[in-house]
């Protein structure tokens, strides 16, 4: 499950997994950051908030999570990795391969720095 907020006057959405993502998660976040994105042209940026990655709840949900990537990534200026997921340290070295996002890795405590960081000035 995904929860996640925009925050309009920023142009930031914060994204939270609390569990196994699933294709309805991709569908809603769709949704509600592809009506932003239409409205503004682009979000400022992106923070994946989460202790840990949950992982897919099937191939399905992986899928659909490639999908929403390859869909929206050329409209997100920054991502911002806020976890201290192992898996998510390195993802800003993979990221850079097929993503036009700077994407940076912060620790689960560091949420403050990554605020700052995306609302710097490149």
């Amino acid at each position: 499950m995904i929860s996640f907020k925009i925050m309009n006057a920023d142009g930031i959405v914060i994204i939270e997994p609390s569990g196994r993502l699933e294709q309805t998660d991709f569908d809603q976040l769709t949704k509600g950051i592809g009506a932003y994105i239409n409205e503004k042209g682009y979000v400022n940026g992106l923070i994946i908030h989460t202790k840990n990655f949950p992982g897919w709840e099937s191939f399905r949900g992986f899928i659909h999570h490639m999908k929403f990537i390859k869909d929206h990534h050329k409209k997100i200026k920054k991502v911002a990795a806020v976890t201290d997921a192992k898996f998510m340290s390195i993802a800003p070295m993979v990221a850079h391969h097929f993503v036009s996002a700077d994407v940076k890795h912060f620790g689960y405590a560091e949420m403050d720095a990554a605020m700052k960081w995306i609302h710097e000035k490149d």
